[in-house]
């Protein structure tokens, strides 16, 4: 029989006359398969399960009509409905559909709760909102804000609770499958105004003010002297970057455009008083012994600008606005819009922008007559005390006060429950209970101490750190939200902003009508003759106190229609304080950003969207026209040695993500300040490379054997600049040939430089698989430090971005619907939906989204529509 003739063998026959040992393999092999296969079916189907419905049609019950949700390709709503509290409902519906998990997590943060979801790592956060009692807080807030606005915040939770009602955790969010996978056993609680009110605490702490520089001047103090610390922290330079505003003075306590000088019209009327005035004059006066920081923390900070229609290509005016907040996912903004369909008194509501998950409104945009924008303030609204407390009492004036204690119970998943007693003086609770850094900060602060006092504590009794801060006091912020939404024009816009107390903001103004502004708004605390705030005080004197009073609001600096035709805002002094009255803080950004954005402005005479687009991605370095030809005068060994010197040679000073030059000259700059700095600081308060750092190192450039450039662990030699910046030309060259290549041609900054978004939470997990579920990393980006695009870098850490842009937005006052924005992240929270980065490819190419308003326009470009129908209906 030939082979063609041999009967066939099935492959099942075949398979039977394999060794039995092969077969068991084969079949263990297809079990694993179908076992892997069935896994990945699981997976798939639990990661999508809390995908939202985006079409057709879902009740949710309390709607008095229905509400469309019409969704663009990006999966951006824009809510249409036919009442404000049918908005609000809806919103917060929306809001759970997308982002739920994210609003648990703040809701937890703010309440001190972290530890019942993720355990003991969460423990450290937990001591510190419980001791400052944030929920607490918010809990008395309830009762002040107005009925239209506790209004809003009952509808939106009952959106929220509508779409809790009828899903599961797993149907929620992935994160709650994760962490019930992992015998957590949770169910999520219905949502409640006081949540949504909790979470501007949360906003405040992240723009609180001075807090962490008075921390750090202690303790550079301590470590280099007084004398040599005022080295570091060099003032406001008002001769070479212009405040926000311009123009203008306080007269009789109210703040005046026109005026050119300030006081009072009216001479019966008293002054302002000794302990108003003091604070500033004691600063000023003492600059050298007491000097101010620069800035309110990198990645705190914003660009906004606006302009006229003399300096706008439409001839209407034009607003910018492009907050920087640290880098994470989900990102902290939201876009969405919140339309009545028929706007009329009965439903004023026509607005859109950028949204915080878990509160109603919209927080930065525009409604239909009027546009604005924000930036950090950064005023002085934080103090610390050193007390003097002995067993249950504090020492006070001369006396011995109780100390005001509670005790809270904080529940932690896994492990045991604990115990915290929090204790408090009239100033605020004492973080140093439980806070290391701070309870060195008691004993290292320069205050006088009690006379007779040796700091022991039969002597002195026990110091320790209270905090004083604004937000601690119950405030009304949530009632300007509402009414900013609603503003229609400058007067009422003015009259909104009066609310917003915590945190302080600049903000700018453009309406239809073709006015520009600009107004200061917060709580800014008046101090008594004794404190400053530049350092922490002596608890136990009453001189150290504040008033009680708070800078009025009539008296912060605002503008309508500027000489100038333009407004710009980044962080910078908001008025030459010379003749103001007030004292805001001695810490404001130096202005590298706001002179440069000004320059660009003043440059282009008119602007158009686009060029507004493109200003907010300029990318000069403004240290290195200062250090770049020091670093070029410093000669090294042809070849190797230089050749990252060759790069420099024909540098334009922009930080594109594909610049080598960049790449070296910041390489360089970090080891510039580590080997300048770290032998003598602290490691708390080794550079950061941003502003301030820029500006001391400008001063000491001029001062080659300043004993900075000294390397104090060297014994036997005395390094002068010079040596500092060869070995720091000569270190760079190495790391970037260990990091990227030994050919110069081949470093790119964005190679360094990358954003990497990762998820607080169960991003920073520890455990790789469920790590990459939530996190998304890897694009290369232009920008950094004191930079108009402001994509920050800790020189402390590394290269990689840790705050940028949060959002990008220009609106056009002409025609709305020529407006633009990106978001970093995308509108949704949950990891395996198409919208989780889908802005961030877009954000990282320097490109924008179209922002549509118009109800035509924005139907037209509608990707989906879901109608929300009340629950009673067909």
């Amino acid at each position: 029989m030939t082979e063609d003739t041999a009967p066939k063998r099935s492959a099942w026959q075949s398979f039977m006359r394999l060794p039995r040992v092969l077969r068991l393999t084969t079949y263990l092999s297809i079990a694993l398969v179908l076992l892997l296969v069935a896994g990945l079916v699981v997976f798939v189907v639990l990661a999508r399960r809390p995908l939202p419905q985006t079409s057709g049609t879902l009740e949710l019950p309390g709607l008095e009509a229905e509400v469309e949700v019409v969704r663009d390709e990006h999966g951006i709503p824009q809510l249409y409905g036919d009442s404000v509290p049918d908005l609000m409902r809806a919103q917060g519906y929306v809001h759970a559909q997308e982002r739920f998990f994210e609003m648990d997590v703040r809701r937890h943060a703010t309440a001190g709760r972290l530890a019942e979801l993720f355990g003991e790592d969460a423990l450290e956060s937990d001591l510190y909102v419980r001791t400052m009692g944030w929920r607490r807080v918010a809990e008395r807030e309830l009762a002040l804000i107005k009925p239209d606005t506790r209004a809003a915040l009952e509808a939106y939770a009952d959106g929220v609770n509508a779409f809790l009602a009828v899903s599961s955790p797993s149907e929620i969010a992935l994160e709650y499958t994760v962490l019930n996978a992992g015998g957590l056993d949770y169910r999520p609680e219905d949502w409640t105004a006081v949540d949504s009110l909790a979470w501007l605490k949360a906003m405040a702490w992240d723009l609180r003010g001075n807090m962490v520089e008075e921390i750090d001047r202690v303790l550079t103090t301590d470590a280099v002297g007084a004398e040599r610390a005022a080295e570091l922290y060099p003032p406001y330079p008002f001769a070479d970057h212009a405040p926000i505003v311009g123009q203008g003075a306080v007269v009789d306590g109210v703040f005046e455009q026109d005026a050119t000088t300030g006081g009072t019209r009216n001479p019966q009327r008293p002054p302002f008083t000794a302990a108003q005035r003091e604070p500033f004059a004691r600063l000023q006066a003492g600059l050298d012994r007491m000097p101010s920081w620069l800035g309110s923390g990198e990645g705190v900070g914003s660009n906004s600008w606006v302009v006229d229609g003399a300096h706008s290509a439409t001839g209407e005016p034009l607003l910018a606005n492009d907050p920087h907040l640290g880098v994470g996912l989900p990102g902290v903004w939201m876009q969405m819009g919140l339309h009545c369909r028929d706007v009329s008194a009965a439903c004023p509501l026509d607005v859109a922008g950028v949204t915080f998950s878990g509160v109603p409104g919209v927080i930065i945009g525009h409604n239909a007559d009027i546009a604005w924008g924000f930036t950090n303030l950064g005023p002085d609204v934080t103090d610390l005390y050193v007390e003097r407390v002995e067993g249950d009492t504090w020492r006070y004036d001369g006396k011995a006060r109780p100390l005001q204690v509670r005790t809270e119970t904080i529940e932690v998943a896994g492990a045991d429950d604990v115990e915290v007693t929090v204790r408090a003086t009239r100033h605020g609770p004492l973080l140093s209970d439980v806070d290391d850094v701070l309870a060195d900060v008691a004993d290292l602060a320069p205050v006088e101490r009690p006379p007779g006092a040796d700091d022991t504590a039969e002597d002195a009794g026990e110091y320790a750190v209270s905090l004083a801060w604004t937000a601690l006091q119950p405030s009304t912020t949530a009632d300007a939200i509402l009414a900013l939404n609603l503003a229609t024009d400058w007067d009422s816009f003015h009259a909104a902003i009066a609310d917003f107390a915590v945190p302080a903001q600049n903000i700018v103004y453009a309406d239809r009508s073709g006015h520009i502004g600009y107004q200061a708004s917060g709580r800014v605390p008046i101090r008594k003759s004794g404190n400053d705030g530049v350092l922490p005080s002596a608890g136990w004197r009453p001189e150290n106190d504040w008033t009680g009073e708070y800078v009025p609001y009539d008296g912060l600096p605002n503008v309508l229609d500027p000489e100038e035709g333009f407004v710009v805002t980044a962080n910078q002094a908001v008025i030459d304080d010379e003749d103001y009255p007030y004292f805001l803080t001695g810490d404001w950004d130096l202005g590298y950003r706001s002179e440069r954005i000004r320059t660009r402005v003043v440059e282009a005479g008119e602007l158009s969207v686009e060029e507004m687009l493109t200003l907010q991605l300029d990318d000069l370095n403004p240290m290195a026209p200062v250090l770049t030809p020091y670093l070029l005068d410093v000669r090294l060994r042809r070849g190797y040695a230089s050749g990252g010197q060759r790069l420099l040679r024909d540098w334009d000073f922009r930080q594109g993500a594909d610049s080598g030059a960049a790449a070296y000259y910041n390489v360089t700059w970090r080891n510039l300040l580590e080997l300048t700095f770290h032998d003598e600081l602290p490691e708390e308060t080794w550079p950061e490379g941003g502003q301030r750092w820029m500006a001391v190192m400008e001063q000491l450039l001029d001062e080659p054997t300043s004993p900075w450039w000294d390397d104090v662990t060297t014994e036997t030699e005395v390094e002068t600049r010079d040596d500092i910046i060869r070995a720091a030309l000569l270190a760079a060259r190495n790391e970037l040939t260990s990091r990227q290549s030994p050919n110069p041609d081949d470093w790119s900054w964005g190679a360094l430089h990358r954003l990497q978004l990762r998820s607080a939470t169960l991003g920073e997990s520890g455990i790789g698989v469920v790590e990459r579920m939530f996190n998304r990393g890897g694009w290369e980006v232009a920008g950094g430090n004191a930079i108009v695009n402001a994509t920050g870098w800790d020189a402390a850490e590394g290269y990689g971005v840790v705050w940028a842009p949060s959002v990008r937005m220009v609106v056009s006052l002409g025609d709305f619907d020529d407006s633009r924005w990106v978001n970093l992240t995308g509108v949704s929270g949950h990891p395996f939906s198409e919208h989780y980065t889908d802005q961030t490819d877009v954000w990282a190419d320097g490109e924008t989204l179209p922002w549509l308003f118009g109800r035509d326009a924005v139907v037209d470009a509608g990707a989906d529509t879901l109608t929300l129908v009340p629950a009673d209906a067909d």
